[in-house]
């Protein structure tokens, strides 16, 4: 998770003592994931004539990593990193430039943003006394959420409270919420308004944005992908989980936000691809030793593993030998059990790439066969007698004569 001062916005501020906060990068993510909604600009190091370089809008990133478009018709040389005095609906607010040139007008392009006069503008870069302000105004964050929730205990409203951010000009705050339904806080906004002395705007956000301006660390021991670089949020289904072959466990399959996992959605092209080429079995196969169900299907092997009701073991079959079958039973020829046919892709002479299944198996089996063979021999051998002929009785080479029998 990112640090205090990134994820407020403050990373590459300087204090009354001169010293760069954050990770003392000036503004510039040093370490990779300290700033939230990163972004990399590959065109930063080419140089672009003057007459066809695209200043005209600059992309300013605010707390929580939400970014807005402002234009710059001052021309101000920027720099990425830099804090800059953006103009708001009412007074001010401080952001950092995340992004600039060419990337921006692609970016309102790709976002259906027209260049207008309805863009808000950068007023100048933040000098040191806009920075003590803003940096007063973020240090106010963090108490007036614990009134709120506070106060929204004693309403007994149904809505979670999940972060606060306050204006640069300390003039208006914003409360962003959650809730499963329709909420009436009319009375909390008199009462926050008359304590804090500001303008109160409630902001409804969903529950996977909520993790995004929370932060966190997944199932995949990485940080959140809401919280780093995902910004569209697509329907996510149980379906996508069914085509993967995961088990359907709640526990597993939902994120922090307590919803389906994004990234269920990341290779669920692939999967649809590869299960193009594998039949549907919708009824057990019919063989001579009875009725096979389908247990399990390795897509990307092309392998699908069959099991009888009375056995507890699963025969893998390749995807050809079951539509084999298949069609086979739509004839009504009932073939041989599994335990008869061809393993999967057995391997043959001259063929390079193709390894029995149960290659491991089969090894062993002929170690101890081999082994087993060896013992058998070694005592079917007799010691022979001298001149060639049988061997002699160990008694009478002694001498003795044979117990019961006259010498």
């Amino acid at each position: 998770m990112g640090c205090k001062s990134c994820t407020t916005g403050g990373c590459g501020t300087k204090n009354a003592a001169g010293a760069v906060k954050g990770c003392k990068n000036n503004g510039a993510c040093g370490t990779g994931g300290c700033n939230k909604m990163n972004v990399f600009d590959w065109l930063s190091n080419m140089e672009t004539p003057s007459t066809r370089r695209y200043d005209a809008a600059v992309e300013v990133k605010f707390k929580g990593g939400r970014k807005e478009y402002f234009r710059n018709p001052h021309q101000l040389d920027l720099t990425t990193g830099d804090f800059v005095v953006c103009e708001m609906q009412t007074g001010y607010h401080i952001g950092c430039v995340s992004l600039q040139g060419e990337l921006v007008r692609l970016q309102m392009l790709k976002k259906n943003i027209p260049f207008s006069d309805d863009l808000k503008v950068i007023h100048r870069v933040a000098s040191q006394k806009d920075l003590e302000k803003h940096e007063q105004a973020i240090a106010r964050d963090l108490t007036t959420m614990y009134r709120t929730r506070e106060v929204v205990k004693e309403l007994k409203l149904n809505m979670k409270l999940s972060d606060v951010e306050y204006q640069s000009d300390n003039t208006k705050a914003t409360f962003y919420y959650s809730s499963d339904e329709r909420v009436d806080f009319r009375e909390l906004i008199k009462i926050l308004a008359a304590e804090f002395k500001i303008r109160v705007e409630m902001r409804q956000i969903s529950l996977r944005q909520e993790a995004g301006r929370l932060g966190g660390i997944g199932s995949c021991g990485r940080e959140l992908c809401c919280s780093t670089w995902l910004t569209d949020f697509k329907n996510i289904t149980t379906s996508a989980a069914r085509y993967q072959n995961l088990s359907l466990n709640p526990s597993k399959l939902s994120g922090q936000c307590g919803r389906l996992k994004c990234c269920l959605n990341y290779e669920l092209e692939t999967y649809v691809d590869a299960l193009r080429d594998i039949p549907q079995v919708e009824k057990p196969l019919e063989t001579q030793k009875g009725r096979a169900s389908l247990q399990k299907t390795d897509i990307f092997r092309r392998i699908m593993w069959f099991g009888y009701s009375t056995e507890s073991t699963w025969y893998p079959l390749p995807v050809e030998r079951v539509m084999q079958i298949q069609e086979l039973n739509k004839k009504g020829i009932i073939p041989e059990s599994f335990d008869l046919l061809e393993p999967v892709a057995e391997k043959k002479e001259g063929a390079k790439g193709l390894t029995s299944l149960n290659s491991d198996l089969e090894k062993l089996d002929k170690k101890f066969s081999d082994r087993s063979d060896r013992k058998k021999k070694r005592k079917k051998k007799k010691p022979s007698g001298t001149g060639g002929g049988p061997a002699a009785n160990p008694a009478a080479s002694n001498g003795r004569p044979e117990k019961g029998k006259a010498s």
